[in-house]
């Protein structure tokens, strides 16, 4: 795929290795500098051959079509492939710890593998994969202007990586965003631990079908706490739900244009 540039000897610290795809629009000038979104689960982004059931996200066309729609710049796509070790690596590892000796821990340990260790993850894509980025692609590395995305357990580690790196991303897009992992009471750690209001927009959205129909009561009550916090709705924060709406690539790629516009806008 042009403008696609795949990296596959980034040697991360502490978890396993995985290839990183960097996309960036065509046809930018020579001077311009783009906004960074960096995504998870990031074989299922750009080619449906890689991708989990062969349906992608297809994020060059959603990409273009808000900035040739709604006036957008566009942003440069980073998008991070998971490991045979995924739940491990997105389960949010402090918060989870409201949950250890429960039923709900040990299902956790059980489907993952073993314990947490999101804040290796998350510190591999801070310390090591975004100066990187910033070295070799034309961005702007401002927290302003550096962003997370993800679907499902992706969408989990999204918000902890904006709670646990507030100075580092501006924003988050948690997308069919999968709270039973750890029930209510993850929700009440990570609504607890949100970053100061006016600094950051976050974006959740979830449907009524599948897994995703198990959703909307943990996310209404992270509501709560965005607004018990201070975030304005549409403004710093927006909630949406899809009616119907599955949880897979295919209905993630439906909706793709709105968590993109609300990150960049």
């Amino acid at each position: 795929m042009a403008n696609l540039t795949r990296y596959t000897d980034i040697v991360p610290q502490g978890i396993l290795p995985r290839f990183v795809d960097v996309w960036t629009p065509p046809q930018l000038s020579a001077d311009a500098r783009l906004p960074v979104i960096y995504m998870h689960d990031g074989q299922n982004l750009f080619e449906p051959g890689h991708a989990f059931g062969g349906e992608h996200w297809d994020i060059p066309s959603a990409v273009q079509r808000v900035m040739a729609e709604r006036g957008l710049p566009g942003a440069i796509v980073v998008g991070i492939w998971n490991s045979a070790e995924r739940w491990r690596d997105y389960a949010p590892e402090v918060p989870m710890r409201s949950i250890e000796g429960t039923p709900i821990w040990n299902a956790l340990l059980e489907r993952a593998g073993g314990r947490p260790q999101s804040d290796t993850y998350l510190r591999y894509l801070v310390e090591q994969l975004k100066p990187l980025v910033d070295r070799r692609h034309p961005t702007l590395p401002d927290r302003e202007h550096t962003f997370v995305m993800g679907s499902s357990m992706g969408g989990l580690i999204s918000l902890y990586a904006v709670e646990q790196y507030p100075e580092v991303f501006g924003g988050a897009a948690c997308v069919s965003t999968h709270w039973p992992a750890g029930g209510y009471s993850l929700v009440d750690a990570m609504g607890a631990a949100l970053p100061r209001v006016g600094q950051h927009r976050l974006y959740f959205d979830y449907g009524t079908a599948g897994l995703d129909a198990d959703y909307e009561p943990y996310q209404r009550h992270m509501d709560e706490y965005l607004r018990t916090a201070g975030y304005r709705e549409g403004i710093d924060w927006v909630t949406l739900r899809f009616d119907g709406a599955d949880h897979n690539e295919a209905a993630w790629r439906a909706r793709l244009d709105l968590p993109l516009h609300f990150l960049l806008k």
